[in-house]
């Protein structure tokens, strides 16, 4: 599977300007990719106001979000402010070519930041289907919870999108390269760059990573199109040969 990683600054709470910006970049895409990845809350940055930038599931950037993945005819995903029933959602949105949509909402809310205040938690672990690979959805945060993203369903690809501050640049490196290790899975990490209105810097970091842990495409910093390709049968093998995920603990997770 080909994949691109669209690493970028974000327009502070400015969809239009945004979705400008990110069609441009994927317009620019040259090789065949399968599917696309753009950091959390691609659409307006990482903002507590909730009210003012939520958009529903018919709103006009998951009609975008649609009509790019038709017209190129291939995958997307990312994650943006959904309002569903009067509650407000950090949803990552995985978009099939044919316009199909499956969500994940973020579990793990920042408190840090107050992200709990203003969202609503997931419930629910959500594992796509997409070109015989099995992709698990997760949002920034989620990426300190190991037990939450444990491969219990047997993933291909763990994939992450964020809004990492470059303060903890060190932390998103070693979690990164740790998931892929401990579930013996590639993992997918796209970050933004750039300040963002609380003065919060990102250097992105931008990231692929195979089951054992080797750099696919090393942390990057550079606003910038990456474009990684991924062998599922050799990780299968390899999972095969070490046999590491039949010896993982059995639990449950209580929503």
């Amino acid at each position: 599977m080909k994949i691109a990683l669209i690493q970028s600054d974000l327009y502070w709470e400015n969809a239009l300007e945004n979705k400008k910006q990110f069609e441009s970049k994927i317009n620019q895409i040259d090789s065949e990719v399968h599917l696309i990845v753009l950091p959390e809350m691609f659409s307006t940055g990482f903002t507590m106001n909730a009210a003012a930038v939520a958009e529903t599931m018919q709103g006009e950037t998951i009609s975008w979000i649609q009509s790019m993945a038709r017209t190129k005819n291939v995958a997307i995903a990312g994650s943006l402010v959904v309002v569903e029933n009067e509650k407000y959602y950090n949803r990552m949105v995985f978009v099939f070519p044919s316009g199909e949509i499956q969500y994940y909402n973020k579990r793990h809310l920042f408190s840090l930041a107050g992200e709990d205040q203003f969202y609503t938690s997931g419930n629910e672990k959500v594992i796509v289907e997409y070109l015989g690979w099995k992709i698990c959805l997760q949002v920034c945060y989620d990426l300190r919870f190991p037990v939450f993203a444990r491969n219990v369903e047997n993933y291909d690809l763990l994939l992450y999108v964020a809004n990492w501050p470059k303060v903890r640049t060190n932390a998103w490196d070693a979690l990164l390269k740790a998931r892929a290790i401990e579930n013996l899975s590639y993992v997918v990490g796209v970050n933004r760059v750039g300040l963002d209105a609380n003065n919060y810097e990102h250097i992105g970091h931008s990231q692929a990573i195979d089951f054992l842990g080797n750099y696919i495409l090393e942390p990057q910093e550079t606003e910038a199109v990456f474009v990684v390709e991924l062998d599922k049968n050799v990780m299968l093998e390899t999972r095969k040969k070490l046999d590491f995920l039949s010896d993982k603990d059995q639990f449950s997770i209580d929503f």
